[in-house]
């Protein structure tokens, strides 16, 4: 049904002001990894990492920002947001989570912009193609405490730290830290992953509590041969240490659990 038929000539859009425009704006999150140069054994670097793009044109023209651009009357936000990302890092495939709205008066010189936020924590392989194109002359990763000094354009610092807080919870309340884990791994490998993306966390019993199967219901177990034998590996220690895995259990948080 045409509702437009039923609109009453009284009706003005000019009464109703929309935005200039409605931008995404979209945080992508990485752990880059690298190997150290050691006489020991010992676990690779890692650090997290935010994507920027550095801008080509007025405003802000040469300052680096977050990827995003402006909706279509024929897309949706969340279409929009994966679109703008393509055209300007070449980066697809991306699975994004909205998590805010930006609409602070003055937050962008070309007029009364309300932005929605996306943000995503992957793997580095899915960045490994990333080029600037469209309104990007350059793109990088680069580190989450250094872009927070960086002085980003438009409010896109503000927009930085809310994703972080954001991509913390995910680490401390999901599984997605087995994006960033071989599929056997040994407790130091994910503490570390964790320890990455959340540097205050700090668990002195973690090993028993992340092991314990009446407290986690079985969200990891251990590995073990055809012959019911526990798996181990040294690949990054002198002593062999046991192999886990995650299953299959997605958890359930409850503040009353």
């Amino acid at each position: 049904m045409d509702e437009s038929k039923d609109r009453p000539s009284s009706y003005s859009v000019a009464a109703f002001r929309t935005p200039d425009g409605a931008p995404a704006d979209i945080v992508i999150f990485t752990i880059t990894s690298t190997e150290r140069r050691a006489v020991k054994k010992s676990l690779p670097l890692m650090e997290l990492q935010v994507l920027l793009i550095e801008r080509k044109g007025w405003p802000f023209e040469g300052q680096w920002a977050l990827p995003g651009g402006f909706s279509k009357d024929t897309e949706s936000i969340y279409e929009t947001a994966r679109r703008e990302l393509q055209e300007e890092t070449s980066i697809d495939d991306v699975h994004l989570a909205y998590f805010n709205v930006y609409s602070e008066p003055g937050r962008d010189p070309r007029g009364w912009m309300i932005s929605h936020a996306f943000f995503a924590l992957v793997n580095e392989r899915q960045l490994l193609n990333r080029k600037a194109a469209d309104d990007a002359s350059d793109v990088k990763l680069v580190p989450v405490e250094e872009a927070l000094r960086m002085r980003l354009a438009f409010d896109h610092n503000t927009i930085v730290a809310d994703a972080l807080e954001r991509v913390r919870h995910q680490m401390l309340t999901t599984t997605i830290a087995k994006e960033f884990l071989p599929e056997k791994f040994t407790i130091s490998e994910l503490y570390q992953v964790i320890r990455t993306v959340v540097p205050e966390f700090e668990e002195s019993n973690f090993i028993r509590k992340i092991t314990a199967t009446q407290s986690r219901n079985g969200i990891i177990e251990e590995v073990r041969d055809e012959h019911g034998q526990s798996v181990t590996s040294n690949r990054y220690s002198q002593r062999a240490a046991q192999l886990y895995r995650f299953t299959d259990y997605q958890p359930r948080l409850s503040i009353y659990g």
